[in-house]
């Protein structure tokens, strides 16, 4: 049972000491506590766990602007972050972990402010057909989050500039761009600031699980564990991934998320694989290359070792054999 609440608020705006402050309070929440960490980025484009930099991004444009690319540790798509957007994640452990909860935390902020906000499917918040909060999740070990952002005034023109949005997704979404299907809380809420959306915020985490509310620092957070994981996000390695050059390429949508299959095969075995997804399921789907190395292209075989792996979803088992089944065309 939760029995304390605390808020932090981060103090600049670098991505990769913004990741690394979270996952760094992630290693830190104890049983019976949770907390909600506050923060922004300046121009930034963030991918999700298991997306293809290059085509997610026009990282030249990006750059070149002095803007940064990053790759969380969620699954999900691509989003891109200016000051007029404020980021939120609730940190806790397995047995308090309460989604619901914890957007109804966001809802209840939102409406308090007078925007008539709804969830719509599974992790978007909206306001009249358009989203305002995409969100996303993350657990290792007994520590869970939940994290998103929330559109108050960003500047919707970078969107198409620099983020790629797969052609798939968009009609799936039945939009014609990422910004039409997108919309800013001050549009609803004229003269909304980012200080009273943190505000509103605070009052509605307090008022939802009614527990009072501590105020932590960034000198809380253990020095150690923020050096490590700011040196993982800010390797190249990480950020940009590998794109090994593979025999084969499928691409489908599916109702849980855009999934692209590059495999090479020989004598019947799959002897190399590498994946790309927007899905959010994002520590299952990152281990599924590794699982098909060396497998028969054959779906029992292929079927019994994705099924094996931690987190599988028989759903999503399905349409990767979809993919690796598919007959080829000459």
């Amino acid at each position: 049972m939760l029995h304390t609440l605390s808020v932090l608020t981060a103090e600049g705006t670098d991505p990769r000491r913004n990741l690394a402050l979270e996952a760094t309070l992630l290693h830190q929440v104890r049983p019976g506590e949770e907390i909600l960490y506050l923060w922004q980025n300046q121009r930034t484009v963030v991918i999700g766990r298991n997306q293809h930099a290059a085509n997610e991004c026009r990282i030249q444009a990006l750059e070149a602007d002095g803007g940064h690319l990053v790759r969380r540790l969620s699954g999900g798509g691509a989003v891109y972050h200016d000051l007029g957007n404020l980021n939120f994640t609730f940190l806790t452990c397995r047995r308090d972990y309460d989604v619901a909860r914890q957007t109804e935390v966001i809802l209840q902020a939102v409406r308090a402010l007078g925007i008539p906000a709804e969830k719509n499917g599974r992790n978007d918040l909206t306001v009249d057909g358009q989203k305002f909060s995409g969100h996303a999740y993350y657990q290792t070990g007994d520590q869970c989050y939940h994290h998103g952002t929330l559109m108050v005034s960003v500047d919707l023109a970078p969107l198409e500039g620099y983020l790629n949005v797969s052609p798939l997704k968009l009609q799936a979404k039945g939009v014609a761009s990422v910004r039409a299907r997108v919309g800013n809380l001050a549009d609803f809420c004229p003269g909304l600031t980012i200080p009273r959306l943190r505000q509103a915020l605070v009052e509605a985490f307090g008022q939802v699980y009614g527990l009072p509310v501590h105020t932590m620092t960034e000198g809380e957070a253990d020095p150690r564990l923020l050096a490590q994981f700011q040196a993982q996000f800010s390797d190249p390695a990480w950020t940009y991934g590998d794109s090994p050059h593979l025999d084969t390429s499928r691409e489908a949508r599916f109702a849980w998320g855009t999934l692209r299959l590059d495999y090479s095969q020989a004598e019947g075995h799959l002897t190399q694989a590498a994946l790309w997804s927007d899905g959010l399921e994002g520590d299952f789907l990152s281990q599924v290359p590794q699982a098909l190395a060396g497998c028969p292209r054959q779906r029992g075989a292929l079927e019994a070792r994705l099924l094996a792996l931690p987190g599988a979803d028989p759903a999503i088992v399905t349409d990767i054999l979809t993919l690796l089944l598919e007959e080829e065309t000459p």
